[in-house]
C-alpha cells in the first residue's frame, strides 16, 4: 500500500491498515527511524483509567445525578 506525503507533511494511513491494526481517531502513534526506514507503532495505553474513560453513558446529566444523591430537590 502506498500513500503520498502532503505539502504539510501529512500522510493518510490506508483504511485497510487502520481497520486491521485498530487505529481509530485519537489513537497515539510513535514514530522513529531505524536504518533509514520510518517505523510507526501504535502506542498502547497502560493507564487503567485512560482505558475506561468515556465508556459509560448516562441517562441524565452528572449535575442531576449528584443532586439526586445529595437529596437536593
Amino acid at each position: 500500500m502506498k500513500a503520498v506525503v502532503a505539502d504539510r507533511g501529512q500522510v493518510t494511513i490506508p483504511k485497510a491498515l487502520r481497520d486491521r491494526l485498530g487505529i481509530t481517531p485519537r489513537t497515539s502513534l510513535d514514530f522513529r527511524e531505524e536504518n533509514g526506514k520510518l517505523i510507526v507503532e501504535k502506542v498502547t495505553q497502560d493507564d487503567p483509567v485512560a482505558q475506561v474513560t468515556g465508556c459509560l453513558t448516562l441517562e441524565k446529566p452528572t449535575d442531576r445525578i449528584l443532586a439526586d444523591l445529595r437529596g437536593d430537590a
